[in-house]
């Protein structure tokens, strides 16, 4: 199965802090990086590292052609990863002293995405391909809309949450993968059962992965419910555990179609994530997931 990943691509400007900057507080940084990163981009490398065969389209500017490059040294096909006349899309990260992050972005290049491109680019996939897709660049619906016409399967974080993702559009997936808060901004339930009946009455289609911190993941599809916790490990930074989470996960799925399998996979890889700083950069291969002995805990 050939993994189409059509997604974002940012230039990360990390600033390692003592706390997140406060409204009309002034914060000195204790060190500034400049990375790779979005979270089409982190998600192309932890399907890659988790070895898979994955082509990552979307648009970079000219200040962006390092991450083609790391793309091509970490195994991602960049065949459909164009360059354009606007900047690289970006993004500010605050890392705190217990690894927690906060981000502001700037799509740039990321929103330049347009039919025409979609459709040059979807034109050469087809049934039983996946699509892996988030939701920081734009022509989301078209994308979705012309990926199941294609009969690819359909996987997407839908995060940033907001309205450019219809509910139709999102109902044409086979996945759906969201952290805690996102499950509640898209069903508008706080309690876990209560966002798991939701996600399957309103998407019967999905299977619906919900992420939930310190406190583990619960997979649902039609038909049972998986569940595993966290590895407990000293976090650096945390700014890629999800999208390692969500690559290693989906890897192991289509690879071995055992659901709690993909979620020890992905746990394990998340956690030796966060054990290093950066973001794309702190992605583990298969084999360190591998011989890895972290042993989650029973979910909270």
């Amino acid at each position: 199965m050939r993994i189409l990943n059509f997604g974002s691509m940012n230039i990360d400007c990390v600033y390692r802090v003592e706390h997140f900057v406060r409204p009309g507080e002034t914060l000195s940084a204790r060190s500034v990086t400049r990375n790779a990163g979005g979270k089409g981009f982190n998600q192309s490398v932890a399907l890659a590292k988790a070895g898979c065969e994955v082509y990552h389209a979307g648009h970079i500017g000219s200040d962006g052609t390092f991450l083609a490059d790391l793309c091509r040294e970490y195994g991602v096909n960049t065949e459909f990863l164009t360059q354009v006349d606007v900047p690289t899309g970006s993004a500010i990260i605050q890392v705190d002293d217990d690894g927690g992050n906060c981000i502001l972005l700037s799509a740039g290049a990321n929103f330049a995405v347009d039919l025409s491109f979609v459709q040059e680019v979807l034109s050469h996939f087809g049934s039983g391909d996946l699509i892996v897709l988030q939701n920081e660049i734009s022509c989301m619906n078209e994308i979705m809309q012309l990926a199941d016409q294609a009969g690819m399967r359909i996987a997407i974080n839908p995060a940033p949450m907001n309205d450019a993702i219809s509910q139709e559009s999102l109902a044409l997936a086979e996945w759906i993968i969201v952290n805690e808060t996102e499950a509640y901004e898209l069903t508008g339930e706080k309690e876990l059962q209560r966002q798991l009946s939701a996600l399957k009455e309103r998407f019967p289609k999905a299977s619906s992965l919900v992420t939930l911190g310190e406190h583990g993941a619960v997979y649902q599809t039609a038909d049972q419910l998986y569940s595993i916790g966290t590895c407990k490990v000293d976090a650096v930074d945390t700014t890629a555990a999800g999208d390692t989470f969500t690559g290693f996960f989906l890897s192991t799925l289509v690879e071995t179609n055992d659901p709690q399998l993909a979620l020890l996979t992905a746990t394990k890889a998340s956690a030796l994530a966060v054990t290093r700083s950066g973001a794309a950069k702190s992605i583990p291969t298969l084999e360190e997931v591998r011989a890895c002995e972290f042993a989650p805990a029973a979910i909270a």
